[in-house]
C-alpha cells in the first residue's frame, strides 16, 4: 500500500489521533517513519469508530490514505488567487458595498466570484467574505454558504465552544407576605 504524498506528517497523526489507532510514534519521528507503522498498523485488525473523517472501516481508512488529501486541492498559486478574489470582496463589503470602489463592473462579476470563492470554505478568508456577503442587500435572495470540510467544521466547533462566556444573572422576585424577598444567582 502507498499513502498518498499530499498527507503530509500533522495530517496523519491527526488521523492517528482523531481514529485512535494503535500507533506509537514520537514527534521527532519524520513523515516515512509515520507511513510505515501507520502501514503496519493497518495490517492488523483495525477497530474504526463514528469519526469525521467518515471513515467506516479497514478498506476505507486505505482508500482515503490513497486518495490524494482532500485538504490539499489548491496549489500554491490558485491559492493565492482565491486570496486576491477575498479580498476584492472584503474591500467591497467594507466600503459599504459600492461597486465603484472595487474592481467589479457589474453585480454578476462579484456573483460569478463569490460562487467560485465559496467551494474553498476551509480558507477563513472565504468564509470572511461569505460572511459579509450574506449581509448585502443587494443579494437578498442568495446565500452564499462556504463549503467546510468535516475536519475543520469540527475545529470551529470547538472553538466556538470554548468562546463561549458564561454570564451570572441575578432573578429577583416581589416580596409577599407568604413568599419573603429571594435572590437567586444562575
Amino acid at each position: 500500500m502507498i499513502i498518498h504524498k499530499s498527507h503530509s506528517k500533522t495530517d496523519l497523526i491527526e488521523l492517528i489521533n482523531t481514529l485512535n489507532l494503535k500507533v506509537v510514534f514520537s514527534h521527532q519521528d519524520n513523515k516515512r517513519d509515520i507511513q510505515d507503522k501507520l502501514i503496519e498498523c493497518i495490517k492488523h485488525k483495525v477497530d474504526i469508530k463514528q469519526n469525521v473523517y467518515n471513515i467506516n472501516n479497514k478498506d476505507g481508512l486505505i482508500q482515503y490514505l490513497q486518495k490524494a488529501n482532500s485538504k490539499k486541492t489548491l496549489t500554491i498559486k490558485e491559492k493565492n488567487d482565491v486570496m486576491t478574489l477575498c479580498k476584492h470582496i472584503i474591500q467591497y463589503c467594507k466600503t459599504g458595498y459600492y461597486l465603484e470602489s472595487t474592481k467589479y463592473e457589474t453585480l454578476k462579476d462579484l456573483q460569478d466570484d463569490m460562487d467560485y470563492i465559496k467551494q474553498f470554505g476551509d480558507i477563513p478568508s472565504c468564509r470572511r467574505a461569505c460572511k459579509l456577503m450574506n449581509e448585502d442587500l443587494k443579494f437578498q435572495g442568495i446565500k452564499f454558504t462556504p463549503l467546510i470540510s468535516p475536519q475543520v467544521q469540527k475545529t470551529l466547533d470547538e472553538k466556538k465552544v470554548s468562546k463561549v462566556k458564561h454570564y451570572k444573572k441575578i432573578k429577583i422576585r416581589k416580596s409577599t407576605p407568604e413568599n419573603p424577598i429571594i435572590v437567586s444567582f444562575d
